[in-house]
């Protein structure tokens, strides 16, 4: 005969389990609940989250509609213009494309898409006519491990050869990659990342993350950088765009926490704050930014180009091209150009007077049209 004591500590052990067994399957039956709502009324969530906020900004007028130069892209992200006119365009899931009457595609080995990763980035080396090397950057995933690189490719004959990393083990996350490359007026490479989902990384000299880059074109480190390593300005949080003006001051944009996006003029060895500060906010050796989008408004600026005395810049929740027209280092004057005609709005780059930009309504967080992505441009 069973002891009533231990009767009762079977039975209340019983009855724990069943109880945890009970609750597992509330939790279970509300999680696929919550799951199922939000498949269900994913577009109005995408509407809510991601729509365009309030802006301040002033709307602008453009005389000459945009024309559509290529369609049916599949999350196209940086543009690039080869001697003879034809335009490279990387496509986030790993592809890259030329357009023009020499059509063709290349798929680049080891890039993994993410949310914000994949292939990114595409730039002509300064003496490409000589040289025909190009460079890409993207996300990919080494040993087990996500991380951002940046490599040279020789373009001749409609065929990439000679695979070479010039950069690589940079930090990355799903979100939060950077991802532009260029060559600026002194021919060195300057190359943006994102923190990575790691503030604290912008902070510290010593990470790849959350800075602008400055390297050889073989990789190598400048002389003249501030820190003795690639790192030329930090305290970045998600910067995606850069481009010199006619004066060679380098400019960028980045993305703010929901909102306070900025347009920073980068200057050398120079804290730009993240995280300690955003927005207007001050603190002993950091730099604002020349403008930002306020507490409310979010731009999620992208592309960067730069053209007679203005910079265009793409507005991915912002759903617009915005115009900054430099008055001086501290002055700008903004402006919203196609403001949600075009959805979600990614790469700029100008070329002979035309501002050519893509759309990027299939990178999961639009609502594409049944040609999207495009590349649209508009003579200046």
């Amino acid at each position: 005969m069973v002891p009533v004591t231990s009767a009762i500590k079977c039975y209340t052990r019983y009855m724990k389990h069943k109880r945890s067994v009970m609750i597992g399957s509330v939790v279970l039956v509300v999680i696929l609940m919550l799951v199922g709502a939000a498949y269900f009324y994913r577009d109005d969530l995408v509407r809510l989250y991601l729509s365009p906020t309030d802006s301040t900004v002033e709307q602008g007028a453009v005389e000459t509609k945009p024309e559509v130069v290529a369609r049916d892209l599949e999350t196209p992200w940086s543009i690039a213009f080869l001697p003879d006119g034809d335009m490279l365009i990387t496509e986030r899931s790993g592809e890259l494309q030329r357009i023009g009457e020499d059509g063709q595609t290349f798929t680049i080995e080891g890039v993994q898409e993410t949310s914000e990763g994949g292939l990114l980035g595409v730039t002509l080396a300064p003496d490409f006519e000589q040289s025909v090397a190009l460079y890409l950057y993207y996300t990919t995933n080494r040993n087990g491990t996500m991380t951002n690189q940046v490599d040279r490719y020789i373009f001749a004959g409609n065929r990439l050869s000679e695979r070479t990393e010039i950069i690589t083990d940079i930090p990355a996350a799903s979100n939060h990659n950077g991802g532009a490359i260029a060559f600026g007026p002194d021919d060195k490479l300057y190359v943006t990342t994102g923190d990575a989902a790691e503030p604290e990384l912008a902070q510290s000299t010593d990470s790849l993350a959350g800075k602008i880059l400055r390297i050889n074109p073989d990789g190598s480190t400048p002389n003249d950088n501030p820190f003795d390593n690639p790192v030329w300005s930090y305290g970045h949080r998600n910067p995606q765009g850069i481009a010199w003006d006619e004066e060679g001051r380098l400019w960028s944009v980045e993305h703010g926490q929901s909102s306070q996006d900025e347009l920073n003029l980068i200057e050398r060895g120079a804290n730009y704050g993240w995280p300690t500060i955003r927005g207007d906010e001050t603190s002993e050796g950091m730099r604002g930014p020349v403008v930002h989008s306020g507490n409310t408004d979010t731009w999620a600026p992208s592309g960067l180009a730069y053209n007679d005395g203005s910079l265009y810049f793409a507005g991915l929740r912002g759903q617009s091209l915005y115009r900054a027209e430099l008055r001086d280092s501290d002055n700008v004057t903004l402006t919203q150009l196609f403001a949600q005609e075009y959805g979600r709005l990614r790469a700029v780059t100008a070329h002979e007077d035309t501002i050519y930009f893509s759309t990027s309504n299939r990178d999961g967080r639009g609502s594409p049209a049944s040609d999207d992505d495009q590349i649209l441009r508009i003579p200046l």
